[in-house]
């Protein structure tokens, strides 16, 4: 008998875990909204999907709940989440280093926002703020790697950008908060 509980156990985790966490590779999720892997989550709004936080203080949790322990703290208002998964009121998000967690959606904000070139974060590089969306437009600003910028628009290749009060356009490549050819109107 005690074999049969234990069995029995294994199989309702498994299966709690299909229910709680996507099934797929995270190179499908990170393909978009404007990728063919693009679905719609019970929200009735597509997944995966960017957003931004709202507060200067949020938990991201291990499940989705008040009752599953906090596994991140983030401190920064605005910073951009990828909505990769929705339960109820809960967004199971990905951050810019791959981290993921679960965040209430009250906690979410709709408004876009996205890192510049978070994968050269530390190293001796720099981003061209540009006036125009063309390579050889004139310099607005220098941005360093893992600057926070709000997203005015995105048209497939650029998107146009405010940095610390300095608003220009900047590769779409360039950015981690929107998805490759995906157009955003603010």
């Amino acid at each position: 008998m005690s074999g049969l509980v234990s069995i029995r156990t294994v199989v309702l985790g498994a299966l709690l875990g299909l229910a709680l966490f996507p099934v797929g590779d995270r190179h499908a999720a990170a393909q978009g909204a404007a990728g063919p892997s693009a679905s719609v989550g019970p929200s009735g709004l597509p997944l995966p999907r960017f957003v931004s936080l709202k507060s200067g203080k949020v938990n991201s949790r291990i499940g989705p709940g008040v009752n599953y322990p906090v596994d991140w703290l983030y401190l920064k208002p605005g910073l951009p989440m990828e909505i990769i998964q929705e339960y109820d009121n809960w967004r199971r998000v990905r951050d810019a280093d791959g981290a993921e967690g679960w965040i209430n959606q009250s906690l979410l904000s709709g408004k876009r926002t996205a890192i510049a070139a978070p994968w050269q974060r530390g190293k001796d590089a720099t981003i061209d703020l540009v006036a125009e969306p063309r390579r050889e437009a004139r310099k607005v600003a220098v941005i360093e790697p893992g600057v926070v910028g709000t997203i005015k628009e995105c048209n497939g290749e650029w998107c146009q950008m405010i940095f610390s009060g300095h608003t220009g356009w900047i590769s779409q490549t360039l950015v981690w908060g929107a998805y490759p050819g995906e157009t955003i109107k603010d």
